[in-house]
């Protein structure tokens, strides 16, 4: 006798999974180029400040002066070779990553960063510069059209704008509370930006024209035609100095970002910026 399998009736059907149309086109093209052009800058940036690897506050910035920032080598005590790192009166070391670090081929090199950080990875100032400036400009006619379109789509007012009850002392609260969690949304709260995404995007739009603005300030040209942004950032050290702090928070922004789609899921988060389609997750059922 054959014993045939019936379906257990108490068993819930699992629930179709629900898809949404999340980027428009210009949203997801201008993403991948911001994330390239950021990238190259970053690391063409970094080959120019291996050029005088020292930040200072004020008009003017030579060896004699005292540095805000710097990355140097030196043997302490009579030792062996190091690379450290001072942020105003505090110095460690960073060898290996600031200062000394070894080439491809393992030989130790006195240098502020490591080769595989900068283009070109040897030193070259001037094919950095060009790199940098070439995607600057990139970066900037870029940006440009993703502002223009989210204005015009409405992208903008309706994802990035916090509204009114969401700047409530008590809301913003919750959501930080719900991130130190690591406690994502789901269902219908995962359609939209939380107030915490809407301030982190925002503020890191108010970096790029930050570095932007900082950059045509080092430039000698802009100088002699707009004198006043010298004045507004205090000096072209000071602007310099300005636009690697920006760079840096644009970083660690960067970092925290990959960290979220990471934790979210990264095969739908990165899918919705390929296709524009995101798997809401569902809710749970307690």
């Amino acid at each position: 006798m054959t014993e045939t399998a019936t379906p257990d009736n108490n068993i819930a059907a699992p629930a179709p999974r629900e898809i949404v149309y999340r980027h428009r086109v210009v949203t997801r093209l201008t993403h991948w180029i911001n994330a390239l052009c950021f990238t190259l800058l970053l690391m063409s940036g970094l080959q120019i400040l291996n050029a005088h690897p020292a930040l200072y506050w004020g008009q003017f910035g030579a060896d004699n002066d005292t540095a805000f920032i710097e990355f140097f080598a030196a043997r302490p005590d009579g030792g062996e070779l190091a690379g450290f790192t001072r942020i105003g009166p505090i110095t460690i070391e960073t060898t290996g990553l600031f200062g000394v670090s070894n080439d491809s081929d393992g030989d130790v090199r006195v240098i502020a960063m490591p080769g595989w950080a900068t283009i070109p990875t040897n030193r070259d100032l001037a094919t950095g510069r060009r790199w940098h400036f070439f995607f600057a400009w990139l970066f900037v006619i870029n940006g440009l059209v993703a502002v223009g379109a989210s204005l015009l789509n409405g992208h903008l007012r309706r994802d990035l704008l916090p509204e009114r009850r969401e700047l409530r002392p008590r809301h913003i609260l919750h959501d930080l509370w719900n991130h130190a969690r690591l406690k994502l949304p789901k269902g219908d709260a995962a359609k939209r930006y939380n107030v915490l995404q809407k301030g982190a995007y925002l503020g890191v739009g108010l970096l790029l024209v930050v570095m932007i603005m900082t950059g045509l300030t080092m430039s000698p040209g802009i100088n002699a035609s707009a004198p006043w942004m010298l004045d507004l950032f205090g000096g072209r050290q000071s602007a310099r100095t300005i636009h690697f702090l920006a760079a840096s928070a644009t970083v660690a922004f960067v970092v925290v970002h990959l960290a979220m789609v990471l934790l979210a899921g990264p095969i739908n988060e990165i899918r919705s910026m390929i296709t524009g389609r995101f798997v809401v997750p569902p809710e749970d059922k307690s």
